[in-house]
């Protein structure tokens, strides 16, 4: 397998940019880097979950998988302070520059840690997790992280999902719904679904 943004110890020689955005009402200054997912701004599907994110309960516990330098993880523990955040992601360069920007944007109701999908997660009831899953990682570690989620939600928690639909939309919609029992298409736009599935 070539390298790629989900490789535990990116070798493309660190290159790291700063700059800034604009995310759900705040600016926020992220720092990236080589070897990193959409390191020179933030990615439209990224942006489309964030927007239309909405918490079930604004102080519950949140989950952002495959995090990168952190801007969806980072964007909801800032809409929502009350709320804690784990952030995960396979990739070291990217858990070191989450931690640095939640630093530099000062928030502190985060945890950023290292976890192949849901591997290193223990809690077990979250209310929300979110994920623009490593389409480019195969369908193996997308459903994974599916199945995964399933069992790291509280009751009613929530999994939200944007994927592109040349990118797998309609065979994640029919895993979420074979796991979950349900399904919803949330937003759709410029080719990006956000999904939604419910923990009954």
């Amino acid at each position: 397998m070539s390298e790629h943004y989900y490789s535990r110890k990116p070798s493309a020689e660190s290159n790291p940019v700063k700059w800034q955005s604009e995310l759900k009402g705040s600016s926020f200054r992220f720092k990236t880097d080589s070897g990193v997912f959409s390191k020179k701004e933030v990615d439209f599907g990224s942006r489309l979950l964030i927007d239309t994110f909405e918490a079930n309960d604004p102080a519950g516990l949140f989950l952002d998988v495959g995090c990168g330098y952190g801007p969806i993880g980072l964007s909801l523990a800032k809409a929502y302070p009350s709320s804690v955040v784990h952030m995960v992601d396979v990739n070291e360069r990217a858990i070191m520059l989450a931690k640095e920007n939640a630093a530099e944007n000062k928030i502190d109701n985060v945890k950023i840690y290292e976890s192949d999908r849901l591997t290193g997660v223990e809690e077990t009831q979250f209310r929300a997790i979110v994920t623009n899953p490593p389409i480019r990682a195969g369908k193996k570690v997308v459903h994974d992280i599916f199945e995964q989620s399933l069992q790291h939600l509280a009751p009613d928690g929530e999994l939200w999902v944007v994927i592109q639909k040349k990118q797998g939309a309609p065979s994640a919609m029919d895993k979420m719904k074979e796991l979950f029992g349900q399904v919803e298409t949330v937003a759709k736009k410029k080719g990006y679904f956000i999904l939604k599935s419910v923990k009954s």
